[in-house]
């Protein structure tokens, strides 16, 4: 690979509280030091991805206006606090209603999609958040998988981290703080 890293966050859980089906912009709320991760990572340059799963639209809870709406309200909420999120990729399907997809995670063509626009070698990437689904394209693709065990990670998920010795942390912030304990002084990190 000759691109270079990102990080692939999940957003519900990760980046904002997970609300169940997010529809309104007012329901928008960041989680403690998400904002100030998401800017360490821009200060350096890595691109911030966020690969998301949205059954609700398939199911029928919001739209893809609603969802449209929510996105720009995380955006405004990062900008001030001066941070950024340089790209969003979707799934709005669920395959008990739309059949399967190869974009819901922890399925590989949003990742692959990212990595082609962006020109990105996942093997130096961080893939980040609250499910088991959110780290598992780490495995495939090559990257640093971590489990974030917050309030809205499943029991099951913990237990699976913990069988197969994943790297875990408990927010955002310390995943971002252990990513970039791995990077090259060269790479900009003080």
């Amino acid at each position: 690979m000759t691109g270079r890293r990102a990080a692939f966050l999940d957003r519900d859980g990760t980046i904002i509280r997970d609300a169940a089906y997010v529809r309104d912009p007012r329901d928008v709320e960041l989680l403690p030091g998400a904002a100030d991760a998401i800017r360490r990572l821009n200060k350096l340059a890595i691109p911030v991805i966020i690969v998301t799963n949205q059954s609700g639209i398939a199911r029928g809870y919001l739209g893809t206006d609603d969802y449209e709406l929510v996105r720009q309200r995380l955006d405004a909420l990062l900008a001030e606090d001066g941070a950024r999120i340089d790209a969003t990729y979707m799934c709005p399907h669920y395959p008990e209603i739309t059949g399967p997809c190869d974009c819901r995670k922890p399925g590989l063509e949003l990742y692959r999609r990212a990595i082609a626009d962006w020109k990105l070698d996942p093997t130096l990437s961080l893939f980040t958040g609250d499910r088991w689904r959110d780290v598992l394209p780490a495995k495939s693709l090559g990257g640093m998988g971590i489990l974030l065990e917050v309030d809205s990670t499943p029991e099951e998920d913990r237990l699976r981290a913990s069988e197969q010795s994943a790297l875990t942390a408990t927010s955002l912030s310390e995943a971002v703080d252990r990513f970039l304990s791995t990077l090259p002084a060269s790479d900009g990190r003080q």
